[in-house]
């Protein structure tokens, strides 16, 4: 058995979650996950501007803060930390363990390969379309707008690397569950074709990629009894060569693990439950096999998987205009009526003006905003205040400056009682959106390097 601990869910979780994973007990690993899809962008548009960024770089300052726990209770470290730039980020978690002290004590290893960016020219001459899985468009249509083109790598490069010795492993984009199933091919022998051993390790990850959205955060069943969110332990996967796990969290932190809450987490972002399609294998999450096994421990069996596809999933982003959104904030009385003339007298003010936006959307913060236009007629008059919130998106980005600048004259020339944030102006910002295609598995080679720190 290994015991696998995940502490990031995602780029900006929590710095102490890392630390507490490594002290608050026995661990053998630990997975950090930090790329979302307009996370690459993001990172892209870093290293365009320095070649020496693009990647996570929180993820060598925890590095250098848990070095000494790392290294003296043999703790592997498995993170997408890498970006777009793996290597730089190799780099500087070797610089990071010289600096604690740690030099040439462990292995770094760096999974590269999944960056197709400068590839897509070639490729789509040679007739890969990387057309848009959701709506069939052939990349060419916005090719000249692409940002970041990365493929989801899976495990087997992370089995690699830590075969070869690495106790640090520093990937690009992989599948998010890639980082805990990679340790489990390691120690496993898992094979290629071990379908149900590698959908078990699938689904276990799929648990704990999220941080402690496994634990108790973020969850709907019984969270007004949840014990001391605020400090909630992230989730353990321990994991069984034959496929077997459980899932449970240090003693003594807060959260809580139940079948309730982490069924939540298993439905998260999954699609079709009897094919969720990772670079690996199929799960298909109608046959997992769950139950309370103690407490803060929930127990899976009987995971069934079926062979991978012949296809990776390509994350691409790429400019889709610009776009600003601004708030202004009415109180009591009449605080929804108030909200929605101020709306009604922008919208015809950028009207007379002669601006059209692609988009222009707005929203009643205290009223309707999470739930969309539910009310029937108006909200209760003694609402104490109402935020209004208006977005715009265009091609133009001078029509998008515009409307930023009118929204700060309602405070005197529109409805009373309001207060203009303290944020000031909206800013332009550029769109970025997503394209999600497939590409053939024998276009993508992943590369293992493993180098002492």
């Amino acid at each position: 058995m290994i015991r696998i601990a995940n502490a990031q869910g995602f780029w900006g979780d929590s710095l102490e979650a890392p630390l507490e994973q490594l002290r608050g007990g026995p661990i053998d690993y630990l997975t950090l996950d930090y790329l979302a899809e307009v996370t690459m962008s993001i990172l892209q548009k870093q290293y365009a501007r320095d070649p020496q960024a693009g990647y996570a770089r929180d993820f060598p300052q925890m590095i250098e803060r848990g070095a000494k726990e790392i290294v003296e209770r043999n703790v592997k470290v498995v993170a997408n930390a890498g970006g777009v730039n793996p290597e730089t980020c190799g780099e500087a978690v070797a610089a990071a363990l010289n600096r604690a002290g740690f030099a040439g004590r462990m292995k770094i290893g760096v999974i590269t390969g999944d960056n197709i960016l400068n590839r897509l020219d070639d490729l789509l001459a040679r007739g890969i379309e990387l057309r848009n899985i959701d709506t069939g468009e052939a990349l060419e249509t916005v090719r000249s707008r692409v940002r970041s083109a990365n493929v989801y790598l899976g495990a087997f490069p992370i089995a690699e690397a830590l075969g070869r010795g690495a106790q640090i492993v520093v990937t690009g984009r992989c599948s998010d569950v890639a980082l805990s199933l990679g340790p489990c091919i390691h120690e496993f022998g898992w094979k290629r074709d071990d379908w149900d051993h590698l959908a078990a390790g699938v689904v276990g990850g799929h648990v704990i990629e999220c941080g402690a959205q496994a634990t108790g955060g973020n969850c709907q069943v019984d969270w007004e009894t949840m014990p001391d969110l605020a400090g909630i332990g992230y989730p353990i996967l321990e994991a069984e060569p034959d496929g077997r796990f459980a899932v449970t969290k240090h003693p003594g932190t807060g959260g809580r693990v139940t079948v309730a809450g982490v069924t939540e987490q298993l439905v998260y972002e999954i699609g079709d439950p009897r094919s969720y399609i990772t670079p690996d294998v199929i799960a298909d999450f109608t046959t997992i096999q769950l139950r309370q096994g103690g407490q803060d421990r929930v127990q899976f069996w009987g995971i069934q998987g079926r062979p991978a596809t012949e296809f990776y999933k390509v994350s691409i982003s790429y400019s889709a205009g610009f776009k600003a959104s601004g708030t202004m904030t009415y109180g009591w009385p009449d605080a929804y009526k108030k909200a929605k003339m101020a709306d009604q007298i922008l919208r015809t003010r950028l009207e007379r003006l002669g601006l059209t936006f692609e988009a222009i959307h707005s929203e009643y913060v205290g009223a309707n905003a999470c739930h969309g236009d539910f009310l029937s007629g108006d909200p209760p008059p003694d609402l104490a205040e109402v935020t209004l919130r208006v977005g715009v998106r265009g091609s133009d980005p001078a029509a998008i400056e515009r409307f930023t600048r009118e929204l700060a004259p309602l405070a005197l020339n529109g409805p009373p009682v309001v207060t203009y944030p303290s944020g000031g102006k909206p800013k332009v910002e550029e769109v970025v959106a997503y394209w999600p295609a497939l590409i053939p598995k024998n276009e993508v080679r992943a590369a293992v390097t493993v180098r002492e720190a």
